[in-house]
């Protein structure tokens, strides 16, 4: 009994732990507070159609990553708290059409917004300054980005491809430019005169890459080099491919959203769900008396666990996804019912109690996994297949909650049950174990 008793107490630690850090992390908010939808927090919702005719059927999925690695970056510059910007592509029926959501929390100008968002990205080229070298990292973090590098009238319009190569020697991954004729003379000019100096790509008035010139390139081809790993050369790449000639987008759509929950709604659905929690832990105890009270600590290691794979992730809560979480604890207290008639059927026949549960949880464990598994190939079709963002936030809240549920219907109920020692035979431990209001 004593390592079921060790690993019970290691789930109550851990769980404690994740949940201080849950309610912590929501009280100083920051990266790790939940994220609210616009049906919980007004805003504005943004649909962009994408015009992918043009871009070989292979290229389009980069393609689309980078429009959105781009627009999010604008976005970012509005100083909007937890935008969204995702793709999405149309199902079976939609013909494989592209489209980026853009959702706004809290935006007001909309039409600003929305000009910002579909103007034509730039990528340029700008030399560092030799007096900001001098600067401090802190100092150099406060100027602006004309006040540390000098223009240096290459941009973006004149490359042509970008693709990834790796050095010979050192194995690194480097990025290849193929210039256009005017590119390519403008370049040359460039290295020739500044060489050992810091050349800025800035995309979106962001730098994404400073390299150091070395030496006078004359080719058509550039090599960027700067200790890249893999993914950041990926990045490079698609971005020099992309961003300056991104996927031509048209407004489809623009809508203002009012919180149809609000701050005193979303309250009251607290309130509403403590609530709930609490008369579902009252039947648990009164009618599964000992191992309802310990099916109501692991209903509530799964609540923890689930918050705290929320804010991970992070999950965006939206009305649909709590209705797709409140749906998986009903999933989790129909597993602890499946084991606890299971209990009862096998303590019917007699014998000890440890083999009682061991026999019940056996029994029980196909109806709980067939249930779960079918919920979460449920949850796999309509998050994979969903045209709408609501449905995937509904389907994925509801398939981690599946998934969750099986751990703390199984291992946590389980563990907590094997803790105890008891061994049955006494009417205390036969009351104890038995159900409904006689034994």
């Amino acid at each position: 009994m004593l390592k079921y008793r060790i690993i019970a107490l290691v789930i109550l630690l851990v769980a404690a732990s994740v949940g201080f850090f849950v309610y912590k992390s929501e009280l100083n908010g920051g990266r790790f507070a939940f994220h609210l939808g616009l049906d919980l927090k007004s805003g504005s919702h943004l649909v962009y159609q994408a015009d992918t005719k043009d871009i070989p059927s292979g290229e389009v999925g980069a393609a689309m990553e980078a429009l959105r690695n781009v627009v999010e970056r604008r976005v970012n510059l509005f100083g909007v708290s937890e935008p969204i910007v995702q793709i999405e592509k149309g199902g079976l029926l939609g013909g494989g059409e592209r489209r980026l959501i853009v959702e706004l929390p809290g935006i007001t100008d909309v039409k600003e917004a929305a000009a910002q968002i579909g103007r034509t990205p730039s990528l340029e080229f700008k030399l560092l300054k030799e007096e900001a070298k001098k600067l401090s990292e802190e100092e150099f973090n406060k100027k602006k980005v004309s006040d540390v590098f000098t223009d240096t009238g290459l941009s973006g319009r004149f490359v042509e491809h970008a693709q990834i190569s790796f050095n010979q020697t050192t194995g690194e991954p480097v990025v290849l430019l193929a210039w256009t004729n005017e590119g390519e003379k403008l370049f040359a000019k460039i290295t020739k005169e500044n060489v050992g100096k810091t050349l800025g790509i800035f995309l979106d008035g962001v730098p994404i890459s400073l390299p150091v010139i070395r030496e006078e390139i004359v080719s058509g081809n550039t090599e960027i080099s700067g200790s890249f790993k893999i993914d950041e050369a990926k990045a490079l790449v698609r971005d020099l491919n992309y961003g300056a000639l991104p996927v031509p987008i048209t407004l489809a759509s623009v809508q203002t959203i009012g919180a149809s929950l609000g701050e005193n709604a979303t309250e009251a659905g607290v309130r509403a769900g403590l609530w709930a929690f609490l008369v579902i832990a009252i039947f648990l105890i009164l009618w599964y008396r000992l191992p309802g009270f310990l099916a109501v600590l692991a209903l509530a290691v799964y609540t923890i666990l689930n918050l705290a794979i929320f804010k991970l992730i992070p999950v965006t809560l939206t009305a649909a996804g709590i209705a797709g979480f409140i749906l998986s604890v009903g999933m989790a207290v129909d597993a602890n019912v499946l084991i606890f008639a299971r209990l009862k059927e096998e303590m019917k026949k007699g014998g000890a109690l440890l083999d009682a549960l061991k026999n019940g949880f056996a029994r029980a464990w196909p109806s709980v996994r067939d249930s779960n598994t079918s919920s979460i190939i449920t949850a796999i079709i309509l998050y994979y297949f969903a045209s709408t963002p609501v449905v995937r936030g509904f389907a994925l809240v509801f398939g981690i909650g599946v998934l969750v549920s099986m751990f703390t219907a199984i291992t946590a109920s389980r563990m907590f049950l094997y803790a105890l020692g008891v061994k049955g035979e006494g009417k205390i431990s036969k009351f104890l174990f038995g159900s409904g209001i006689a034994n």
